[in-house]
């Protein structure tokens, strides 16, 4: 196969980021782990503060060499053409004319970026959108909210997206179910059984609505975790959360977190590049997390991108129950709870037979969510 170029979205201008650098590193590192020659384009946008944006092109560009990608990157500068008519975008990483060839040789487009330009979108010989948003995205289309422009495929990260009896509605697209990738070779199997938090890293409140004539509800990691604020008095069990807070009220909500026995740590300063979120994660007893609540009323059957790098890293996972899977577990290596008594009875059971849980943990990214299988898929489909 030809080359294959990644579209990524928003890597680039968030360098405090380590996990979301991740989330497209592991389809990346899956296809090259297939033998594939893998290109990274993305969009940045300058943003209100220009000082800020050359150090954190820089500090991308630097991240991309160190997984092999030097000489591999399109980033594109400048503003949103659509808003900005003839605005100027200049192309970093490779120079314009060798964006130009390579998207003309380029097999196959992978898009994460739901608002491409279809301008761009039609260079490429054949595209492939990855929804990574699942519910949401679709709840987005089918409401008119977005406009995603025409691609050769559609692949989806959710379990029950068209499915029969689904809350999802399959908006009339042939949608092809895949599961998450997780790069084995890059996420390594080491037991240690000591003590310590099972932790997580969020975002805490992007100010994030689902809202259509007939609902309006807050999504976000803050109401997410909020009914579960108590857990700590029910458990033994340090937990431990690294979240990404900007504003005074995030400020207040970890001074109540704190008093009810949580311990908060900034995610910009322990998970704030690829390197330090992979550390933070191997030295966790594992996860427990929350999702967001959109996952509970669309019932996708979701599991994060961060959930995988613990189970693929020997990590037990508690987490918050997203409805009926066909590949989930519940009680070996990952526990899916809705209640504190359900979490609580789960964080007991993870430390009553640890090393038990660890191997099943690593087991089950093995069996559903090697990026080597997930790619493989991607690119099968895609030479139909």
């Amino acid at each position: 196969m030809g080359p294959v170029v990644l579209s990524a979205y928003n890597v680039a201008s968030f360098p405090e980021g380590g996990g979301h650098f991740w989330v497209y590193m592991q389809y990346v590192l899956g296809l090259k782990a297939l033998g594939c020659d893998v290109y990274w384009l993305e969009r940045f946008f300058p943003g209100r503060h220009p000082e800020r944006d050359e150090p954190a092109i820089a500090t991308f560009l630097e991240r991309m060499a160190a997984f092999g990608m030097a000489g591999r990157v399109i980033l594109q500068v400048g503003p949103d053409p659509r808003k900005v008519p003839g605005a100027r975008v200049e192309t970093r990483g490779m120079t314009a004319g060798e964006a130009d060839a390579l998207f003309a040789r380029a097999e196959l487009l992978l898009n994460f970026h739901y608002a491409i330009d279809p301008g761009l979108l039609a260079r490429f010989r054949r595209t492939a959108l990855i929804d990574i948003d699942p519910g949401l995205l679709q709840f987005w289309i089918s409401r008119g909210q977005l406009r995603v422009p025409p691609h050769d495929l559609y692949f989806t990260t959710g379990e029950t997206v068209g499915a029969d009896a689904a809350r999802i509605p399959d908006c009339g697209i042939p949608w092809i179910p895949i599961r998450p990738p997780v790069s084995l070779e890059y996420w390594t199997y080491a037991f240690e059984d000591k003590p310590g938090p099972m932790t997580t890293v969020s975002a805490w409140d992007s100010d994030s609505w689902v809202v259509d004539p007939e609902t309006r509800y807050e999504n976000t990691k803050r109401v997410a975790f909020l009914p579960f604020k108590d857990l700590p008095a029910h458990t033994d069990q340090p937990l431990e959360l690294a979240l990404f807070l900007r504003t005074n009220s995030d400020a207040r909500d970890q001074h109540m977190l704190e008093r009810c026995g949580w311990r908060i740590r900034p995610s910009r300063y322990v998970t704030r590049s690829p390197e330090r979120y992979q550390a933070y994660i191997r030295n966790s007893r594992g996860e427990f997390s929350c999702a967001k609540p959109s996952c509970m009323r669309f019932q996708n059957a979701w599991v994060s991108d961060r959930t995988l790098c613990y189970l693929a890293s020997g990590k037990p996972v508690v987490v918050q129950d997203t409805g009926p899977s066909r590949v989930l577990p519940n009680g070996e290596g990952m526990f899916r709870f809705s209640t504190i008594e359900q979490a609580a009875a789960a964080l007991a059971a993870v430390n009553a037979d640890y090393e038990h849980h660890c191997r099943a943990a690593r087991a089950l990214a093995e069996r559903h969510f090697d990026a080597r299988h997930i790619a493989t898929t991607i690119l099968e489909r895609a030479a139909r």
